[in-house]
């Protein structure tokens, strides 16, 4: 990994676990000390790095991780806060949220994600758009977006349905509940959960089998597998379009506050005429 874009990317960390020759990218989610929260340097950053490294030929096969104990603790409220009834700062996240799907559709280069903490928001779009995840079984997770009264739009009605099935997706994503990585692979929302002393090494024996293979049709299996996606994607612009409108109204602003003073948020408030 070049110091430019080690440079361009520095809310990310980048290693080669065996080395360049090895064909193992290492991309860790690094702000430990706000649990890897997605803030907007690293937001517009995933944004874009998984197209750029789809262009690195030395670059066989990619594991995406968070530094210290979590995966992503979900956005940072500070940066949430100057969205909730900006327009054009709206504009910019959409934007980007949609990019993170997309080029990680579009990536044909595998990706696998070892999550090892709580994954959250856009953290948790990262995690499970990867080709193969694997998580610690302790680890918890939820979508969140219906917590701060906005429509969940980073990933999940693209992805969900697919992975573990329209009752449960619906379930989840509705209550926002978390579940554990037990019960993540239980229902088939994710690849593999482990102790958390296996995540990393178990992530990295994908990795390596992945690099390791013939690389133009692992590629063109996945890029194969990912027109499924694809399908989706007219459901997931709208949900992405229908979370960026909720970030204009009352309820985001409610959720948010309630989330800065750690409290439940109170819903139950006058909408006027949805018809």
């Amino acid at each position: 990994m070049t110091s430019d874009r080690d440079a361009a990317y520095d809310r990310l960390r980048f290693d080669w676990p065996d080395g360049d020759d090895g064909g193992v990218l290492r991309i860790t989610l690094d702000d430990p000390d706000k649990m890897n929260a997605t803030d907007a340097a690293m937001h517009l950053q995933l944004s874009r790095v998984f197209r750029d490294l789809d262009d690195d030929e030395s670059v066989r096969a990619i594991v995406v991780t968070g530094a210290g104990r979590a995966f992503s603790a979900g956005g940072d409220l500070d940066w949430i806060a100057e969205q909730v009834g900006d327009y054009a700062q709206t504009m910019r996240v959409m934007k980007e949220a949609g990019d993170i799907v997309r080029t990680m559709i579009d990536c044909d280069t595998p990706i696998v994600s070892a999550i090892n903490g709580v994954a959250v928001g856009a953290g948790l779009a990262v995690a499970l758009m990867a080709d193969v995840s694997v998580i610690d079984e302790a680890a918890k997770l939820t979508d969140g977006h219906i917590r701060l009264g906005v429509a969940g739009g980073d990933h999940a009605v693209a992805i969900w349905p697919l992975l573990c099935g329209m009752a449960k997706a619906k379930y989840y994503l509705l209550t926002a509940d978390f579940l554990d990585g037990r019960e993540a692979e239980r229902i088939g929302l994710v690849s593999k959960a482990v102790p958390a002393d296996e995540v990393m090494p178990t992530a990295l024996g994908v990795a390596r089998k992945l690099a390791a293979g013939p690389i133009d049709a692992t590629r063109m299996t996945k890029r194969a597998l990912n027109h499924w996606l694809r399908q989706a994607l007219p459901n997931f612009e709208a949900s992405l379009a229908y979370e960026m409108l909720n970030f204009l109204g009352p309820d985001a602003a409610e959720g948010l506050a309630a989330l800065q003073e750690k409290r439940s948020p109170d819903f139950r408030h006058d909408h006027g005429s949805a018809s």
